[in-house]
């Protein structure tokens, strides 16, 4: 370890930062984890409120993302920028020597720079190889898993993380697709969801591949199990009076942190701040329509500790 939809606009803008920063209320001198960093959006106001005494802990898989947040928050020295996943967070922070923290956010969207990327295959509206990974040193990319897998497992995935109306007969057409040839762009896997799902629901708001896309990524970087790995794992870290804020976009992230936010209430381990999900005003969603389906929950740490 090393301790150091449809695109609006090409530089991404985080969502919900003074929500975020209304909730973890960060101070001076305190330790704060951005788990999932970006481009540094969020981070570059929680540094200007804990000052040069305070200490930021930056962490992400994508190195691409590491490298834009350096440039980005050059100005502050305060902060540490780790390129892990967060489902790591108890050893990133043992090897910081770092053994409590104010507060942690984490952002589950994708980064508009990483769906710009033709190269990282995370966009239906651009040609580029089925990759799909976050972390690039992942061995299983988008493409394994469309020639891997079965019909009945590609239906389940598109179903389960996609929540997609078609699944069955969009992982039938991948099926007899492949048996012709390899599916290596997307552009090519967009074509064969289209000709799977009718004709008359291509004109719908949504693009016909946006499930499947969707799912396609949950699977290859396993960001639900990232979810329900890393949560236990910050409430661990938090000092008492600690706090947490999530922003997740899409509902099976949202119910995972809805559900470990009211098991923990349930054993007084944390007092929700968010009875209900906090979402963007219009005037953001009009500037920024990428952050129209974000949902944003927090939570304080209790005084008794996670045993």
């Amino acid at each position: 370890m090393d301790c150091s939809s449809r695109p609006e606009s090409r530089v991404h803008e985080p969502v919900l930062v003074e929500e975020v920063l209304g909730l973890i209320d960060p101070q001076p001198g305190q330790a704060v984890v951005d788990a999932t960093l970006g481009s540094g959006g969020h981070a570059k106001e929680i540094l200007k409120r804990i000052g040069k005494q305070g200490r930021l802990i930056g962490i992400d898989q994508d190195p691409e993302a590491i490298e834009r947040a350096k440039k980005n928050l050059k100005e502050f020295p305060q902060i540490d920028f780790v390129q892990e996943n967060f489902s790591k967070l108890s050893a990133i922070l043992k090897c910081l020597n770092i053994e409590t923290i104010d507060a942690v956010i984490i952002d589950t969207g994708v980064s508009t720079e990483q769906l710009e990327e033709p190269g990282r295959g995370f966009s239906f509206l651009k040609e580029g190889p089925l990759d799909m990974r976050m972390d690039p040193t992942r061995s299983v990319r988008a493409r394994d898993l469309i020639h891997g897998l079965s019909q009945e497992e590609l239906g389940r995935i598109f179903s389960t993380y996609g929540e997609e109306r078609w699944a069955r007969r969009i992982a039938g057409a991948i099926c007899r697709e492949r048996i012709k040839g390899p599916i290596e762009t997307t552009t090519k896997l967009v074509e064969v969801i289209k000709r799977a799902v009718p004709m008359r629901f291509h004109f719908e708001p949504r693009h016909p591949a946006t499930r499947v896309f969707q799912a396609l990524r949950i699977a290859v970087n396993e960001e639900l199990a990232v979810l329900e790995e890393g949560l236990p794992q910050v409430l661990a870290a938090l000092r008492p009076g600690g706090r947490l804020a999530v922003i997740a976009f899409h509902s099976l992230e949202e119910r995972i942190v809805k559900r470990m936010f009211r098991e923990w209430a349930a054993r007084k381990q944390v007092r929700i701040l968010t009875k209900k999900p906090l979402t963007p005003s219009p005037e953001e969603i009009q500037r920024n329509p990428r952050a129209r389906s974000a949902k944003l929950r927090a939570v304080e740490r209790m005084l008794q500790r996670v045993d």
